[in-house]
């Protein structure tokens, strides 16, 4: 059975039987209808994946896996702050008219820093130590800016990664401020999963582990049926990622060269339509 599945189980039963409600308090989150969108919330839960043993993607129900990949190569590739640049609606209430989140995510990606050994973007100053410094203890990417973050539209959640290479393998450590668990746990996870496949892949590693720090992770009250629901049924086998072994260089990734296979998720409810808070 899916090793995600059961650490998506476990957590998810934490926070609702451990966590602490902020029924009592002054919410910023509203519900489409307005009303305040309030949470359980646990604080400080920590998740490893081992990604050379299965690709960590939730059978209790099916995963979007293209979109996630589409997110995070309009965010690590593309460095992109424009929801037009990307084809799922999930950004569509943090944008302005013309499409922008502002000074976040992919914007602070591809600023340009000055090193001993020239300019580079955070990206690319990855991509550089990996294949040059690999013994590094200081592969860092770090997106919450304080100077930019009054134009940004969302504050980073998934804000940084901590990169460190071991006996061939790829590791890294990602830091999320927040999390909607029902609605971005495994979306997140799955996609800084590809994130480690592809930078590995383009720097002759293979993928390691995934360890997931997630400070404040939290289930909306709406949302709570629908995870009782997923708790009640039966984890099933991890599927495995396929990526075209023929890509050589970050930038050609696209989202047509991963797939899954051998994957089959629990159908999912549709009367349950997931409300989003905002």
């Amino acid at each position: 059975m899916s090793q995600a599945d059961l650490t998506f189980i476990e957590n998810c039963k934490f926070i609702l039987q451990q966590g602490v409600s902020d029924e009592k308090q002054a919410v910023r989150p509203r519900w489409p209808d307005g009303s305040p969108a309030h949470t359980v919330r646990a604080f400080g839960m920590v998740n490893h994946y081992d990604l050379a043993t299965e690709f960590p993607a939730l059978t209790l129900r099916r995963l979007a896996f293209k979109n996630c990949i589409d997110e995070i190569l309009w965010i690590w590739q593309k460095k992109s702050n424009n929801i037009n640049e990307f084809s799922s609606k999930i950004w569509d209430s943090w944008a302005d008219e013309s499409g922008s989140i502002g000074k976040a995510y992919g914007y602070q990606l591809g600023i340009k820093h000055k090193y001993p050994e020239g300019e580079f973007d955070q990206v690319d100053r990855v991509l550089y130590d990996l294949r040059n410094n690999p013994a590094s203890r200081r592969i860092i990417t770090n997106m919450y800016n304080h100077e930019d973050l009054h134009a940004m539209g969302l504050y980073p959640c998934a804000y940084s990664l901590t990169f460190g290479v071991a006996e061939g393998r790829l590791n890294a450590i990602l830091n999320q401020r927040s999390q909607d668990f029902l609605t971005a746990n495994n979306w997140n996870v799955a996609q800084y999963a590809i994130l480690i496949h592809m930078l590995a892949q383009v720097s002759g590693l293979q993928a390691g582990e995934l360890i997931h720090v997630i400070a404040d992770a939290h289930i909306y009250d709406r949302h709570i049926p629908i995870v009782k629901e997923l708790l009640e049924k039966e984890p099933r086998p991890a599927p495995t990622l396929a990526i075209n072994p023929d890509i050589k260089d970050f930038y050609k990734f696209t989202v047509d060269d991963f797939r899954l296979e051998a994957y089959k998720p629990h159908p999912f409810n549709k009367t349950h339509k997931i409300p989003v808070a905002v």
